[in-house]
Parts: C-alpha cells; structure tokens; sequence
C-alpha cells in the first residue's frame, strides 16, 4: 500500500514509511523531536526474514536483518513506538517520536511535511531499479525451423 491523496493514511503504512526511510533523510524532514519520556530505550537485535519462491510458495528463511526498536511517550500521553531496518538508534528514536505525533492533531501536517515526501522518493527509487533491472531483461523465443514441420 502506498500513500496517496484517494488511500487513508493507516498506522501500518506510516510505520512502514519510517522503518525504511534513510535516516539522514529523516532528520531532515523532522529535526526537532518533541518533548518525550523514553519507555524502552533503543535495543538493537534481529529478525528472520522469509521469503516464497515465486511469492506464492512455501515459505522459507531466506536470513537474519539487523533492527532496532524504541518506544516513547509524548507529554500528552500518546505512545509511539519503532521498528527500523540497521542499527541507527536516533532513527528508532526519531521514527517512534513521528509514530506518536500521527496519533494526535497533527497527523495531517506530518503525513505532508515527513511521510509523503518519503514514501515519494521511496516509489522514485523502486522505478529507478525496476527500469535498471528492466534494460538487462532477456527474452526467449524459439524459431520454427523447417525440419520442425
């Protein structure tokens, strides 16, 4: 799912955004954290990630990725918390303060000034390597020669 004006920005979405987003860019987008109580302090660990042969097949562990979590607490009482791809943790911690301001009145304002322009140079960076891995495609075919017949 991906962020358009006709989809409904979920909490799924906004998470995802954020995991993957670089965290440079990140910082960027959203400089200054907002006043916060740490409730679980970043931690470094990792996932199995799994995949299936052809997307439908049975499912295999394809290997371990590097996360980090946090979670926080605004003043205002809403917990935010983060799940992201390395071992950045101000990323986690940047990630989970933005989790926590999407539940409150300023959702709208952050889904335009940090997730859509994220989620648009991450849909940006897909075409690039899809048109990248486009060029080197192959296609078979198979001729009729004459003895075939």
């Amino acid at each position: 799912m991906t962020m358009t004006d006709a989809a409904p920005l979920v909490r799924k979405t906004w998470m995802a955004t954020l995991a993957k987003a670089p965290p440079a860019r990140l910082v960027l987008l959203f400089p200054d954290l907002p006043p916060h109580h740490v409730l679980r302090q970043p931690e470094i660990g990792a996932v199995m990630v799994r995949g299936r042969v052809g997307g439908t097949g049975a499912a295999f562990n394809l290997g371990e990725m590097t996360v980090t979590r946090a979670s926080v607490r605004l003043e205002t009482g809403e917990v935010g918390h983060a799940w992201v791809q390395g071992r950045d943790k101000a990323h986690a911690l940047r990630a989970a303060a933005v989790d926590a301001l999407m539940q409150t009145d300023r959702a709208a304002e952050l889904a335009e000034q940090v997730l859509r322009p994220l989620e648009t140079e991450a849909q940006a960076a897909r075409a690039t390597r899809a048109a990248k891995a486009a060029g080197t495609k192959v296609d078979f075919f198979t001729m009729v020669r004459g003895e075939d017949k």
